[in-house]
């Protein structure tokens, strides 16, 4: 770690500032020990409006000074947040789970107020933005270390992390000297081909028939718990965006399919409202979720969502779908379906929803305005089986009709002339 140049910290300001290779942060805990270290740099490509129904691109890399607000933690989870220029912040947020420690998201807030690094933005709004990193699998008490560009694309910003050095659980107030290196800086290793001289056949090999594996049924779960969750623009405002919901997730790997249900109880509730995107993130001690809404010609739908964490059997996973049109509703109004519904993320990833109300658009004086109910919970559902029962009844009546002609028409064919 001796190769990594230090300089000075200035705690009492939470002044942070950049040499060469990056800006490195030390944030302390309660009792003033070092409980996080990062060592990075951060590009960004910001793509917002100008006059004319344009757009421009802005393009700027994180400054030379940043302060560290914001920034904690302790022994299962942990903040490192970077504030810089006019009301401009960059987080990312950490947890631990046993032995091993990974990124659960980042947060990049921008201001499109400031002149200088959005010029001619016709929106003054501080618009955020949450992506899942790659920083998964760290072994504790080591620093994840990545060198290599690490690009993260959303509609409409980029993010590109690199010579990146983070030990997010510190213990003992000292950094680790031992490093967990990303998958891109990992020299990759040619496979030796082996060239066999020898004249000997092989004798063929008998692949015995196994008996079918045994699966133990999934034991029943009881109905996960209600979250009620909100987002602020700030703590002066009123919520922005309501979800209300009772989750289960359902995770197959290999022959093996489990089901888990998410404890809302010590739940992190974080995201962003925006005017054509939303987001809320729900992090608990074993999993992550993030739920994307559009607002797409004055209907809302989910459009995406990445779940990542780990079943009650220590089986790890990280599932995501972006291309979703499910709880679509009116900009004006909730969505809402209490009923049990299942939904196929992907093919490996189910997710179950009870008891469900959301409204990421158009929330005011921080209530859900009027519901528009799923299929199941309107009064029009009951009529399913009856229209079922009335066409298998109207279909008989025909084959009977159909049946009696035919009868009758073979009859006459006998008469005698």
């Amino acid at each position: 770690m001796g190769r990594y140049t230090t300089f000075t910290l200035f705690l009492t300001f939470g002044i942070v500032f950049q040499q060469s290779c990056g800006i490195e942060v030390n944030v302390q805990d309660k009792d003033n020990k070092l409980c996080l270290y990062a060592n990075l740099m951060v590009n960004f490509s910001v793509s917002y409006e100008v006059a004319g129904n344009k757009s421009a691109t802005a393009e700027f890399e994180l400054p030379s000074e940043v302060t560290t607000v914001g920034s904690e933690c302790d022994t299962t989870s942990s903040v490192l947040k970077l504030n810089f220029g006019e009301g401009h912040s960059w987080s990312i947020n950490f947890t631990a789970n046993g032995k091993m420690y990974q990124a659960d998201y980042i947060t990049f807030s921008y201001n499109l107020s400031d002149a200088t690094r959005f010029p001619a933005s016709v929106s003054n709004e501080t618009t955020s933005v949450t992506v899942k990193p790659h920083i998964t699998d760290v072994d504790m008490d080591t620093c994840y270390s990545c060198k290599s560009n690490d690009m993260i694309e959303t509609d409409l910003v980029n993010q590109t992390l690199w010579n990146v050095l983070i030990q997010a659980f510190v213990s003992n107030g000292s950094k680790s000297e031992q490093i967990s290196s990303c998958a891109a800086d990992l020299p990759t290793t040619a496979v030796p081909t082996t060239h066999s001289t020898s004249t000997t056949p092989v004798a063929p090999v008998t692949n015995a028939t196994a008996p079918p594996p045994t699966t133990t049924p999934t034991p029943t779960l009881p109905t996960p718990s209600t979250g009620k969750y909100s987002i602020k623009p700030d703590d002066n405002s009123t919520a922005c965006l309501l979800a209300s919901f009772g989750l289960r997730i359902g995770y197959k790997q290999a022959d093996k399919y489990q089901e888990m249900n998410f404890d809302p109880n010590g739940t992190t509730v974080s995201g962003s409202c925006g005017v054509n995107s939303s987001e809320l993130v729900l992090a608990s001690n074993t999993m992550t979720i993030m739920f994307t809404f559009t607002n797409d010609m004055q209907k809302f739908r989910l459009h995406a969502l990445n779940v990542t964490g780990s079943m009650s059997s220590g089986v790890s996973f990280s599932e995501a779908n972006t291309n979703l049109s499910l709880w679509e509703a009116a900009v004006s109004s909730s969505y809402m379906c209490n009923k049990e519904q299942n939904y196929t993320i992907s093919s490996l990833l189910t997710l179950y929803t009870f008891n469900l109300q959301v409204q990421p658009f158009g929330v005011k004086k921080g209530a859900f305005s009027t519901a528009e109910e799923c299929f199941l919970d309107s009064d029009l559902s009951f009529l399913v089986p009856i229209a079922v029962g009335v066409a298998l009844s109207f279909l008989i009546i025909l084959v009977l009709i159909s049946y009696l002609i035919g009868r009758r028409k073979s009859r006459t064919g006998y008469q005698s002339v």
